[in-house]
Parts: C-alpha cells; sequence; structure tokens
C-alpha cells in the first residue's frame, strides 16, 4: 500500500498591531491568491489600523494592480518628477534614485519628502496608496506615517473649535519633486494659487470618524484669513500633526506592500538612503462608486476616497 502524502495547509492570515498610533504587519497571505473573506479582514484591518504591511509578496505588476483594484477602481497617477524614464503602464510609478544611461528610471528616489498626503489639489483625492518594495537601501529610506485621526482628538479644546469650520486650499502649481508643472506660473501670492478647497476636518467616508486633513504644507492657504494668520495657524497645526506620539516609521524589506489611508493620515519619506534606493509601484482609489488610480514606484499600489 502507498503511502499518500498530505498536502500541506498554508498558514492563516496573522495580523500583529504596531505598538504605536496607527499601523499593523500582516502575514500569512498570497496577494495573488485572496479570496473574499481574507480581503474583507485586509480591508478591515487597513480602515482600523490606517497603514499595514503585508510580508514578502513576489508579485507582477498585473497582480499589483489586480489587488489595487480590489479597493476601487484605478485612475492614472500623475508623473513625480521630470526627466525621468518614460513609463508604460499609466497607472504606475516608479520611485527610485537608480540612473540608467544617464536617466532616472523614476523619481522621488533619495529625495527627503515633507509631511504631507498626496494629491491633495484634487477635488476628490485617493483614499488610499499601495507601495510593492523590489529594492532597498541597505539602511535608510524609512517612511513615517502620523494619525490624523489620533491628531485631530488630542488638539487643545480651543483649537480643536478655531478650526471647526475652516477650509484650506491646496496648491496644485507644483509636482511632488518640487517642480513647476508645465502651464503653471509661480506663486507669487497663496491666495491666488489654483487648487481644490477642503474642510480642515473631515468625515472619513468609510468609518466615519472625523480626522484632521492638512494636505501639504507648500502654499496652503486658509479661507477668510490674512496670509500671515493663515501661516501662523498651519504652522500650529502641522507642529501638532506629526508629533512622534502620533507617528510610526515603516523600515522596508523586499517584498513589502504597504497600503495606506490617505484620508486619515499623513506621511513622509525620510531622505537618508543611499544610491540603491527602493523602487516602489503606486496607485490611486478614489472613494467617488471607488475610481482610482496607481503609480508604478517599487510595487505599490494606491486608492482615492472621496468626502
Amino acid at each position: 500500500m502507498t503511502a499518500t502524502a498530505t498536502p500541506l495547509k498554508a498558514a492563516p492570515m496573522h495580523v500583529e498591531p504596531m505598538p504605536n498610533a496607527l499601523g499593523a504587519l500582516v502575514t500569512g497571505v498570497d496577494l495573488r491568491k485572496l479570496d473574499a473573506a481574507t480581503f474583507a479582514a485586509i480591508h478591515s484591518t487597513w480602515l482600523e489600523q490606517l497603514v499595514i504591511v503585508i510580508r514578502g509578496q513576489q508579485i507582477t505588476d498585473d497582480d499589483l494592480t489586480a489587488f489595487s483594484a480590489r479597493f476601487g477602481v484605478l485612475d492614472e497617477v500623475p508623473i513625480v518628477s521630470k526627466g525621468q524614464a518614460p513609463r508604460y503602464n499609466k497607472h504606475i510609478s516608479v520611485i527610485s534614485n537608480i540612473i540608467e544611461n544617464g536617466v532616472p528610471i523614476g523619481g522621488l528616489g533619495d529625495d527627503e519628502v515633507l509631511w504631507h498626503s498626496d494629491t491633495s489639489y484634487r477635488d476628490f483625492p485617493p483614499s488610499a496608496s499601495v507601495l510593492h518594495a523590489l529594492e532597498i537601501p541597505p539602511a535608510g529610506g524609512n517612511t513615517g506615517f502620523s494619525n490624523m485621526y489620533l491628531a485631530l482628538e488630542t488638539l487643545p479644546p480651543s483649537l480643536r473649535e478655531r478650526i471647526d469650520d475652516l477650509s484650506v486650499k491646496q496648491d496644485i502649481t507644483y509636482t511632488a519633486g518640487g517642480q513647476l508643472r508645465d502651464g503653471f506660473t509661480p506663486v507669487t501670492d497663496v491666495r491666488a494659487c489654483p487648487g481644490a478647497t477642503h474642510p480642515l476636518i473631515r468625515t472619513h467616508p468609510d468609518t466615519r470618524r472625523d480626522a484632521l486633513y492638512l494636505g501639504r504644507r507648500r502654499n496652503a492657504y486658509i479661507l477668510g484669513m490674512e496670509v500671515p494668520e493663515s501661516e501662523a495657524l498651519l504652522d500650529v497645526l502641522w507642529k501638532h500633526a506629526t508629533q512622534d506620539f502620533l507617528a510610526w516609521y515603516h523600515q522596508w524589506q523586499v517584498g513589502d506592500v504597504v497600503v495606506w489611508d490617505r484620508a486619515g493620515l499623513v506621511y513622509t519619506c525620510v531622505g537618508d538612503a543611499p544610491r540603491a534606493s527602493l523602487l516602489r509601484l503606486a496607485a490611486d482609489v478614489s472613494d467617488r462608486a471607488r475610481d482610482g488610480s496607481v503609480n508604478r514606484m517599487a510595487r505599490v499600489v494606491l486608492a482615492p476616497f472621496g468626502w
């Protein structure tokens, strides 16, 4: 009688919350083979923890796009830096400091990116971002995240009341890399900047929790204020919102897929990576009937939100 090998069962999904204000590590899943129940658990964890790290994923661009599309419809991702190599997928953007034949294969690879939420200049910014690490430096290049639910909850009561009905305008003039966009002129008056206006306190479309929404600091303007007053208030809010007790910094590993909630946090990239910067893919997913965009950065996917 011939013995029959017993098939090995895959390890169940495991979630380990970070000992910080946000973040969770997810293991025991293969993003190429997610059933509906497992994706629902991932999605629920993402909403609860704001940012999740899914370890050890060996996936293609198509796999990444398919996973991202489960969060919402994907749309075109803007170019992050001028002069980078052409991309071949409008939903994918490369972030890297690697140069091939004298041409950067991506952008923002070794820049220090200040705290922000991407594409806040849109009326309906993306709701989620997904990054997949293809190559990482031997040290540095960490990504920090800060919890905007908790930032709002911990504001002094008088400041919380002061901003309750205020809105902030976000400038579209410059790219994420700080370059002037084609067709725009340098900013001389923040009150006249083109871009979308958002409430400083917004309700998350899924969790229904209120969060502080700051977008990006460059050329932001709080409507109805004199410029010095707006600048002073924004400085106070940003200083509060990026304190250490609100934040968590992710140290990348090759194969990490990181998904973060753009409606509930701001993030920063620490620009201390040596030459072999991590290469990531990004995609955006929108919340108006769940449509969005993807960027190809070191395999990352993003998803936009609506409010």
